[in-house]
């Protein structure tokens, strides 16, 4: 099997309708989690919680000293290095293969795969450990993934397969291990029905559920002790994506930006979903309080394309909104790959505006660009 699945990787085509980074997603991502001998103890377990609402929020100094409290009182645990990670990850979010701090973020999350392999753990503490070292493999997966770096993924994914499916012996030991059956239940049925090129290689994987998957990832989002946000997330991605619901979308962006006001990524997300149901006066008044967030390039270029949809859409100038389209596109330049969403958003903005162009060659041009750019073709701004 694992034969198979590293043919599929080296099959991937970046061109494809079909992301890469959602298969590994599907697959792969548990990310953020923190079990070992810490979530024993009342105390830890209400510290690494209070961590991660820190990291959440973007409030890096408060998280980096739970961080260190919990690696003093647990030298030889996977979770200390997992947790920097997560910190390197979020501050300096959207994190690049260019990124000075690639370096360190790899090298927390192997220290923590290392521990968690080499270190034999008692009986008790199999599914910690083994979550540990999944959790690890998850972040890294994304990185790799997100920024198409396949390359990176083969090995990864290799030997991380049998990981999973050992996963499923502990699914009652933990209630935050339903974000990761929600996941697995969900994906593996959705994806390849919306990609029929993934239907041969799914068929290597026990069947899901769907409807249950949703069921796990709600329950997840609901009481996860620190997964909840990532199970918000995924759900906003998932009603939005699969099942064609911005108003679902909307309500679990919403709940995130609420719960983590400091968190840019969750507010684009936000303000995306409220364009996406035409709540421009909203929208537009996040949008003017942005302030020093907008420090951040790649939140600033998601800002100017944001721009660029409510000159279109709420006011009808055109001549504006293309403006801002290819600003957008410009600023959106550095983040390569990463800026793909955001950047499909403007092709498809600019492909209406000269939708009056006579002869069409540009409308069909930034149309071709969008589709290839596009995670999920529909999501494109045009009803």
């Amino acid at each position: 099997m694992n034969k198979s699945f590293i043919l599929i990787l080296k099959s991937y085509n970046r061109n494809k309708t079909a992301s890469f980074g959602l298969v590994v997603t599907f697959l792969f991502i548990i990310n953020y989690s923190a079990y070992t001998q810490v979530l024993r103890d009342t105390l830890w377990v209400r510290q690494t919680k209070e961590c991660m609402g820190h990291i959440y929020n973007y409030q890096f100094s408060e998280a980096e000293e739970i961080c260190n409290q919990i690696g003093a009182a647990f030298p030889d645990s996977p979770v200390p290095p997992l947790i920097s990670g997560m910190i390197i990850y979020w501050k300096n979010f959207p994190l690049l293969p260019s990124s000075p701090e690639r370096d360190s973020y790899e090298s927390e999350l192997k220290l923590s795969i290392s521990i968690s392999e080499k270190n034999s753990p008692k009986p008790d503490d199999e599914a910690e450990y083994l979550l540990a070292d999944l959790c690890a493999r998850g972040l890294l997966l994304v990185f790799y993934s997100d920024n198409d770096l396949s390359s990176e993924v083969i090995p990864m994914a290799a030997g991380t397969y049998h990981l999973l499916r050992e996963s499923f012996d502990y699914i009652s030991v933990y209630p935050d291990f339903r974000f990761f059956t929600g996941l697995y239940n969900y994906y593996r049925e959705k994806y390849p029905a919306m990609h029929p090129v993934y239907k041969a290689f799914a068929l290597l994987f026990p069947p899901g559920d769907a409807n249950k998957g949703l069921a796990e990832l709600q329950k997840a989002s609901n009481e996860g002790i620190v997964l909840d946000a990532e199970a918000g997330s995924i759900l906003s991605w998932i009603y939005s994506g699969y099942e064609y619901d911005y108003e679902k979308s909307l309500t679990y962006s919403r709940l995130l930006y609420e719960k983590y006001p400091g968190n840019s990524s969750y507010l684009a997300n936000y303000i995306k979903f409220l364009l996406f149901v035409k709540q421009y006066d909203e929208a537009e008044k996040l949008i003017l309080s942005t302030g020093r967030r907008m420090n951040n390039a790649f939140f600033r270029a998601q800002v100017i394309v944001f721009n660029g949809i409510l000159k279109e859409k709420k006011y009808r100038d055109m001549s504006a909104a293309s403006e801002y389209y290819r600003e957008g596109l410009n600023a959106l330049v550095p983040f390569s790959d990463f800026g793909n969403e955001y950047s499909a958003y403007a092709c498809y903005g600019l492909s209406r505006v000269f939708a009056a162009d006579k002869t069409g060659d540009l409308k069909r041009k930034f149309r071709k660009e969008a589709n290839r750019l596009a995670e999920f073709r529909h999501m494109n701004f045009e009803k």
